[in-house]
């Protein structure tokens, strides 16, 4: 397993994989001398509104914040094993390793090379989820569990920036949420390991020690909402069959992962780890 977060670098990955489908006009206007920005499916008018979706982040002294940090206090002694490596895994969530970490559980390699149209339909989607999930953090602006606690290791280094983003909901849980669904929608025959898969990443951040129990579950229902909005848009339709396609074609002649490496994952992706 490998060894940052949504919305990093995607003008750079959405470039690289040389946006092969149907767009709907950008989200921003470039200016004349420019090249045309990367596009989502939405924009500010269409995505949901998970500030009005969601139910509110917990209220400090509340008990859902005492067991949000009940389970932060446990999971530190996780440290070092090897559910704690699967979290750093996870840790990065830019499309192309979206594609890595998924593929035991679809049962094909899937890379930028091997999956062109899903890695452009992905770096589209990821466009939109981070724009979304950015909105609705500085709404309830909950600061992330380890600060809450003052102490604890995580499983990533802390910095400036990381502190400042909101702990409610998860990114990464909306994100990985998104696109299990998605993927369990274009393979349903493997619906099953993919979507234990999409459920484990989220609960890879708490492992971490980087969000709260709270923000993962309203991570999940935010990224069951905009896959739903997503549905909606004719665009994204279109390009869902043309990865369909792509991805059977794949599953049928391409390169299997590891198994000793999908063994391990899938022994620490099994079970919720508190």
């Amino acid at each position: 397993m490998r060894c940052t977060l949504i919305g990093l670098s995607l003008t750079g990955a959405l470039a690289a994989a040389g946006m092969a489908l149907a767009q709907p006009a950008a989200v921003v206007a470039p200016a004349p001398t420019s090249r045309p920005l990367p596009a989502g499916y939405l924009n500010a008018q269409t995505w949901p509104d998970a500030a009005q979706i969601l139910p509110p982040a917990p209220a400090t002294g509340s008990a859902r914040e005492a067991q949000d940090q009940a389970v932060f206090k446990a999971t530190r002694t996780l440290e070092g094993s090897p559910r704690w490596a699967l979290a750093q895994n996870d840790v990065p969530s830019l499309p192309g390793a979206m594609l890595t970490d998924f593929s035991c559980a679809v049962g094909v390699q899937m890379s930028p090379e091997a999956t062109p149209r899903l890695m452009t339909v992905l770096s589209r989607m990821g466009i939109d989820a981070s724009r979304q999930v950015s909105s609705v953090k500085d709404v309830f602006k909950r600061p992330r569990p380890y600060l809450i606690a003052g102490e604890g290791a995580i499983c990533t280094p802390k910095s400036d920036s990381l502190a400042a983003s909101p702990d409610y909901p998860s990114g990464h849980a909306t994100w990985g949420w998104a696109v299990a669904l998605f993927l369990a929608e274009l393979a349903p025959d493997r619906a099953t390991p993919i979507l234990v898969r999409g459920r484990a990443f989220g609960e890879s951040r708490v492992v971490c020690g980087v969000h709260s129990v709270s923000a993962i579950e309203a991570g999940r229902l935010n990224g069951g909402a905009i896959l739903a909005t997503w549905r909606g848009n004719p665009v994204f339709r279109a390009d869902l069959e043309a990865v369909r396609a792509e991805l059977e074609a794949v599953r049928k002649t391409g390169a299997k992962p590891d198994a000793a490496m999908c063994k391990v994952e899938a022994e620490q992706s099994a079970r919720t780890p508190w």
